[in-house]
């Protein structure tokens, strides 16, 4: 895209972004994974194997929309499921097979813009693990909880040290994180999520998958559409729109519309 076209472009969507972009670049941005990353909510996909899909389902609604995670929550769930290691490996493929439109260019471009991304997810591992891994995520910077096995590879328990197995795991997480980053975004499409609001410097609502009402009526800012395309022009300052190149200008209009269409809610 040539700098003219470029200037055109921004000049098109500069009445809308002042009041919300932002003026300060971030370095770190963390997500969710179930229902944010990827459509499908891992623990309750192992349930379908076992025939106790309704129960999970409803543990799982429960803790996101009214309780938070808890201990005795992740407990209920696994105990009723014990899924096999093989089964945990399997669900990675699940995740990626569903993973959210867009996201893989939107991951690229804040890598490509330095920022360091983080999947931080109270999933479990290590299907958590590889299905980051396939969206180029480093190891180092996925947090999920580690289930272990016997040596047949039978269900024994999960890590009860790991934070993410209660409601305020994430905020701890991310606490630590900015110690290295002090400007960072997070994403998420539960209460777990949105308690780290207040100590990131944007905090995005994810409905696209699982409409949350009592989310979105929390959330400054809310996305109620399958790409996570808008995360970029939420995300990324004037100047770092400029190094944008014309494939990458195309994810970023895209979220543009979606806001400018109130697919988008911006309080």
């Amino acid at each position: 895209m040539r700098w003219h076209d470029k200037q055109n472009f921004f000049k098109e969507y500069s009445m809308s972004a002042p009041q919300w972009q932002l003026k300060t670049p971030l370095s770190a941005i963390v997500f969710d994974c179930d229902g944010t990353l990827s459509a499908i909510e891992g623990v309750n996909e192992l349930a379908k194997n076992k025939g106790v899909y309704v129960v999970v389902e409803a543990l799982t609604t429960e803790a996101m929309n009214v309780t938070g995670i808890n201990p005795e929550i992740y407990q209920k769930r696994l105990n009723l499921i014990s899924p096999k290691k093989s089964q945990i490996q399997a669900l990675s493929n699940q995740y990626f097979h569903n993973h959210m439109p867009d996201i893989s260019d939107v991951i690229n471009i804040y890598q490509l813009l330095n920022k360091t991304v983080y999947l931080v997810s109270a999933g479990v591992n290590p299907a958590i693990l590889l299905f980051g891994n396939k969206l180029n995520i480093p190891s180092e910077n996925i947090y999920a909880v580690d289930i272990s096995f016997d040596e047949q590879g039978n269900y024994v328990d999960f890590d009860r040290h790991s934070p993410l197995i209660y409601n305020h795991g994430k905020r701890d997480i991310v606490n630590q994180l900015k110690i290295k980053h002090p400007e960072i975004l997070h994403v998420g499409d539960g209460l777990n999520d949105y308690i780290t609001h207040d100590v990131v410097t944007r905090y995005v609502g994810y409905g696209g998958v699982f409409y949350r009402e009592n989310l979105a009526n929390l959330c400054q800012y809310y996305i109620n559409t399958l790409s996570l395309s808008p995360l970029l022009p939420l995300s990324l300052t004037e100047h770092e729109c400029k190094f944008l190149m014309e494939e990458e200008l195309i994810i970023y209009r895209k979220g543009m519309d979606a806001i400018n269409t109130e697919k988008v809610k911006v309080k």
